[in-house]
């Protein structure tokens, strides 16, 4: 009966999650305590404004420092490993590593296993950086014992006062003593190293490496007097928090309370003690005489100081690296904003005292014209912030205008510091972030929209004043005169409404009306010219362009996509210095080239320097689409960005055979074939309507019926005028009937051979597209090529990501079932190739990458 007890003891109690349910605790301990000391909590800012601002400023200050000595202790703990690490790489994983370990269970320990990217991409030993976390984590809970043992000796030894701390550091203790067995076991194989090596083989190899390699011992003790260091910052961030509530401050009170809440930290499974070490502190604090409202105080600063301010700086420096997507979006939020205070600024009664002073310098002609600018800079800005997201050079201009103009309106208008305030600040935001903005408008537009501008205030002008000089009197009360008519005329133009007509009829409001809805559209007219930016009309005959790309394609061309650069969805850029040209397709405002240009090698750069230029004058954004990695390089001196887009799968023709263990299942599946009366042919060009009709009723069955659609770009689709004129691979069954087909399109890189479509109907049987690849093999054999190019499989064969754009790509290609036949599509391939080529999508910048999938999915879609 006890067994069976203790049996299922055994089995329940394994199945419990502890780390789980001590979070929970930790929460609710959390809850607790904001919840019971939400009183005392309400007393403390009172108390805070009588603090002295020298010990606030002191505590933050010393925040700082202690931060910079984290990071120097990384870097010596990184150099006793042989790894020289730059100060802002340790700044960087120490903040981050400060931030992720508050979310993280058992954080103090577990965040010591991530490492930013940047130190990844730096090829550094990953054993190496292990070990130096290791070191850094081991040193920084021995020296919290080393510092500890001296306070409460002092304590008890003078102060007589330090309550049961003496038992709170016997567990820091014991802790650093099992850290320290289990460290000093693992290096010289002992019992645990044994352990593990015969419940868990697969580790050791690991253990082996991670303890292998020497220690600086210099470095290492530096290591050891910087966390001293840094545990001494801990101990007067408390004192400076005691000093800032006007308490008396007590060393030992402080040395013994830190040294508690560290432990607190390193161990909690969640939030790093987030409610534990509050109610620990105070507790503590009490013991060595403070009031509870002081404890509470001092407890409340003292995590501001080690706590929130490091926790705040790690999330700046996560926001840091996404700091192009904050640089374009937030002053465009902010000029939005701004437009709105702008607004209601003006709509809402002024402080009748701010007006009244105003009046005593200013007319109030002045303040009335102020109010009206003011009006429209709002409108005009809510307006901007929309051109400001896509990065338009003139719409930071005109953004910078409205600012000023805004920021001068609320002064003048009624002494409004609050808004002006704001307008400085995005004044100042505006210029900081000037160089995120580089778009031109296409000056051709500009130029047709500031005469259709002209043209209309003309007109405008003529009819108005043509209206008010022969209008009757009674509408308005007045008999105008040709320079009352014309002052009116361009007061209604300019949308000033009190501008003193008063109407006395109907036709006189609807006149007015009409006036107000002229200036309107005479307005957003301008506003349109100044940002219209559009497509780059395509020449009415484009037949000499393509004779040209296809004539540069013949002498350059080394790539198997260089088929698709000649094709009918395609614009063309012609260098004007050297022979050569780009394809690329428009789509919201993204000039997307379909991979390198096709030129000689020594002048890619050349044109691609060309092209963005190109682009810039016309106001597009560039994006090239399946470099290769080998190309990379192109792109460095223009600042571009990478993103891992898929593999190109490429078969190496002479390592092909049917024979051998590994090929037994694609043998199984032609033998089936040919059983069934299946066969494989090669059909040469040219094809005839006969067969053009049976693959194209094949094709639109693999459309309809396999839930496909058309794709371009990067690929073709079905066209009989180009399939007539190119081979053809089929499989027939037993009556000669079609029911899979694939084309062999021209390929330029040398010696190989590549596809465009391959399909089949519904009832094709299992193996079809095998049996065709094979068939190709034997073609490219009498054509005498070397390779094979499969093509493009998406999103497969990434390793290591790079950013965060290719870590979600990574998982939603792992994870997400809608992408699944990305993987069969490789699985298909891997059959068959052996060499893999990286491709990658280029971009300016992160904001970028929210806009491009749009543009890529418009352009795939035939027109």
């Amino acid at each position: 009966m006890i067994k069976k007890i203790e049996l299922f003891f055994k089995k329940n109690l394994s199945k419990i999650k502890w780390q789980e349910i001590l979070a929970v605790l930790i929460l609710f301990l959390a809850f607790v305590f904001f919840r019971s000391e939400r009183k005392e909590m309400s007393s403390i800012l009172p108390q805070l404004h009588q603090a002295k601002p020298i010990w606030i400023s002191a505590g933050i200050f010393l925040t700082i420092i202690y931060v910079l000595l984290q990071a120097f202790m990384y870097m010596a703990s990184f150099r006793a490993v042989g790894i020289k690490l730059k100060l802002s790489d340790a700044l960087e994983l120490f903040l981050k590593r400060n931030f992720l370990s508050v979310f993280l269970p058992a954080g103090g320990i577990s965040s010591l296993a991530y490492t930013p990217r940047q130190l990844q991409r730096k090829d550094y030993d990953k054993n190496s950086i292990h070990k130096a976390s290791a070191i850094y984590g081991f040193v920084g809970i021995v020296t919290v014992f080393l510092v500890g043992i001296p306070v409460v000796a002092y304590a008890a030894l003078f102060n007589k006062n330090f309550g049961n701390s003496w038992m709170w550091l016997l567990g820091v203790g014991i802790f650093i003593a099992l850290v320290f067995w289990m460290v000093n076991s693992l290096r010289t194989k002992g019992i645990l190293y044994q352990f593990l090596e015969k419940h868990v083989p697969k580790k050791i190899s690991d253990i082996d490496e991670f303890f292998a390699g020497e220690i600086h011992k210099k470095h290492f003790y530096i290591t050891v007097l910087i966390s001293v260091l840094i545990e001494f910052c801990g101990i007067f961030h408390l004192l400076i928090a005691m000093f800032a509530f006007g308490a008396e401050g007590s060393f030992s009170a402080a040395a013994v309370g830190y040294t508690i809440s560290v432990l607190l930290m390193l161990v909690s499974p969640f939030l790093r003690g987030l409610g534990a070490v509050e109610f620990t502190l105070i507790y503590i604090l009490a013991s060595f005489g403070f009031s509870h409202s002081q404890g509470l105080g001092i407890t409340l600063l003292y995590r501001v100081f080690e706590f929130w301010l490091p926790l705040l700086l790690g999330l700046f420096a996560f926001i840091w690296k996404g700091r192009k997507i904050v640089a374009r979006i937030f002053p465009a939020l902010a000029i939005f904003i701004l437009g709105l205070i702008n607004i209601i600024s003006v709509i809402t009664p002024p402080l009748k005292h701010r007006l009244k002073l105003g009046k005593l310098y200013l007319s109030e002609d002045t303040i009335h014209f102020s109010k009206i600018l003011t009006l429209v800079a709002g409108i005009l800005l809510l307006v901007t912030a929309a051109y400001m997201l896509r990065g338009l050079k003139r719409g930071w201009y005109f953004a910078m205008i409205l600012a000023i103009i805004s920021f001068f309106g609320n002064i003048i208008k009624a002494l409004d510091y609050e808004e002006a305030s704001f307008a400085l600040f995005i004044i100042l935001l505006l210029l900081i972030s000037r160089k995120e903005y580089i778009l031109k408008t296409n000056r051709k537009y500009l130029k047709l929209g500031f005469s259709w501008l002209i043209g209309l205030l003309i007109s405008v002008v003529i009819f108005n004043f043509l209206s008010f000089y022969f209008i009757d009197k009674r509408h308005f009360g007045i008999d105008f005169t040709w320079s009352e008519s014309l002052y009116y005329t361009i007061h209604s133009f300019l949308l000033f409404q009190d501008s003193g007509l008063v109407p006395k009829t109907g036709f006189a409001r609807d006149f007015e009306y009409i006036n107000v809805f002229l200036g309107i559209v005479s307005w957003l007219l301008l506003i349109f010219s100044l940002f219209n930016v559009r497509k780059l009309t395509k020449s009415v005959d484009r037949s000499s362009d393509f004779r040209d790309a296809q004539n540069l394609m013949e002498s350059y061309g080394t790539s198997a996509l260089d088929f698709f650069k000649t094709a009918k969805d395609k614009l063309f850029y012609f260098s004007d210095d050297v022979e050569g040209f780009i394809s690329y397709r428009i789509a919201n405002h993204f000039a997307i080239v379909l991979e390198e240009p096709v030129c000689d090698e020594e002048h890619k750069e050349k044109l691609i320097e060309e092209f963005e230029d190109f682009c810039k004058k016309n106001g597009l954004k560039s994006i090239y689409y399946r470099i290769d990695e080998q190309s990379l390089f192109l792109f460095k001196p223009f600042k571009k960005q990478k993103l891992f887009i898929g593999q190109e799968a490429i078969m190496k023709i002479e390592d092909f055979k049917l024979e051998g263990k590994d090929r037994k299942t694609l043998r199984n599946g032609l033998n089936s074939l040919s059983k069934k009366g299946y066969t494989s042919e090669i059909l040469y060009h040219p094809q005839n309507e006969e067969i053009l009709n049976e693959i194209q009723s094949i094709s639109d069955e693999w459309l309809k019926e396999f839930d496909k659609e058309e794709m371009v770009f990067s690929q073709g689709m079905f066209d009989r005028s180009e399939i007539e004129t190119q081979d053809l691979i089929v499989i027939k069954d037993e009556a000669g009937k079609i029911e899979a087909f694939l084309n062999v399109i021209p390929d330029f890189a040398p010696d190989e051979c590549t596809y465009d479509l391959i399909r089949k109907t519904v009832t094709a049987p299992n193996g079809s597209m095998d049996a065709m690849i094979v068939k190709l093999v034997e073609y490219a054999k009498t054509k005498k090529m070397l390779y094979i190019n499969l093509g493009l499989t998406p999103l497969g064969g990434m390793k290591q990501p790079d950013n965060t754009a290719e870590e979600i790509l990574k998982f939603v290609y792992n994870r997400i079932g809608s992408f699944k036949h990305y993987q069969s599509l490789r699985d298909f391939k891997e059959k068959y190739a052996n060499q893999w080529q990286n491709k990658y999508l280029m971009y300016s910048n992160d904001f970028d990458l929210l806009q491009i999938p749009a543009a890529l999915n418009k352009i795939t879609k035939p027109q």
